[in-house]
């Protein structure tokens, strides 16, 4: 039965280019739970220029769904089927449903991954906003546990937060990751590091791009943890959290090919802007990396001095805290594009 569902997943639309478009659910087949992993068999391989759709699943239980007030018939049967489906000893340590990993044909520690976020797309009409006493910005403030269930308006475009409270819905994967190099083992899903994960950086939306080094033969994607809207910090430890699909092409940039395309830690491209990033323990120190990290770039990719490059930053960028919560603390520089003028 697995290699005929095999088959039936990897049934592509071949492109006028020659690319193709897989689509790829979430079961419990193909979904990786709570970690990324060198070691990891891939459920998806792909070329480069290849696109996938990718159906994610909220980062919660149906049982804590139904507790927080959600009717049963609204949680996903795929949501059920997994929690069902994926034995104990897979899952872990991390509490995330990733979908993947997905492989990308002859990527190899040293290249670069490029993912063009090219559509995401709310699955289900709710979303839910939970805090707990040992989770969080403010424990001390709020020690105790709450979860609210929130209406999405897909029309609108808005999440109904609280009476006469409206959201502005901006979708996105809070994690995005290829898997780490092989001395991490099966590495938790919930701190971002030098792979990417979960990251919770909301510029990540459709129409932008997300670069990511490859540690691992096959690259090895994996993607989950929607967001319907968040802001910069998540400090209670959640955003709108919910399923999402999302439509990404993936493109392997080989080592050496040039040093717009390369990134040695993860960064990302807005229609508008440059984005660096940084992950560690200490915010400081996040922030120094998304600074040194963007310093690079400048360098590698602008041609500009370390001076020049380090002096841009300062007057031109911004140093945005990502998120608070998730062990390792995610500080990001946003240098907008159009301060570079043409000669």
């Amino acid at each position: 039965m697995a290699v005929t569902w095999k088959l039936v997943l990897l049934l592509a639309v071949s492109s006028a280019a020659g690319a193709k478009q897989y689509d790829l659910p979430a079961t419990p087949a193909t979904v990786a739970w709570g970690h990324y992993e060198a070691g990891a068999t891939p459920v998806l391989t792909v070329r480069s220029g290849d696109t996938v759709v990718v159906h994610t699943l909220i980062t919660n239980s149906p049982k804590g769904l139904e507790a927080a007030g959600l009717p049963a018939d609204q949680v996903e049967p795929s949501l059920r089927a997994v929690f069902d489906g994926v034995p104990t000893s897979a899952r872990g340590p991390g509490g995330h449903i990733l979908t993947g990993p997905i492989a990308i044909e002859g990527a190899q520690p040293g290249d670069t991954l490029e993912v063009r976020i090219l559509k995401i797309d709310l699955a289900i009409p709710y979303a839910y906003n939970a805090f707990g006493p040992t989770t969080g910005f403010l424990t001390d403030d709020f020690p105790y546990r709450r979860i609210k269930i929130v209406p999405l308006d897909r029309r609108r475009m808005i999440g109904r937060l609280a009476p006469g409270v409206e959201v502005p819905l901006h979708p996105f994967f809070g994690s995005m990751g290829v898997a780490p190099p092989a001395a991490f083992g099966r590495y938790d899903s919930t701190a971002p590091s030098i792979h990417g994960g979960n990251m919770d950086n909301r510029l990540l939306v459709a129409g932008t791009t997300l670069f990511l080094p490859v540690h691992a033969p096959g690259g090895l994607l994996e993607v989950g943890d929607g967001h319907a809207a968040q802001g910069n910090g998540e400090v209670d430890i959640t955003a709108l959290e919910t399923s999402l699909t999302g439509t990404l092409q993936l493109i392997l940039h080989k080592q050496g090919e040039g040093t717009a395309t390369e990134a040695a830690y993860p960064r990302a491209e807005t229609p508008d802007a440059y984005v660096a990033m940084g992950y560690d323990e200490d915010l400081s120190n996040a922030a120094r990396k998304a600074v040194r990290n963007m310093i690079a770039f400048l360098v590698a990719a602008r041609g500009m001095t370390r001076d020049d490059a380090y002096m841009l930053v300062s007057t031109a960028g911004d140093v945005e805290v990502t998120e608070l919560v998730d062990r390792n603390k995610g500080a990001h520089v946003v240098l907008p594009k159009h301060v570079f003028v043409a000669r």
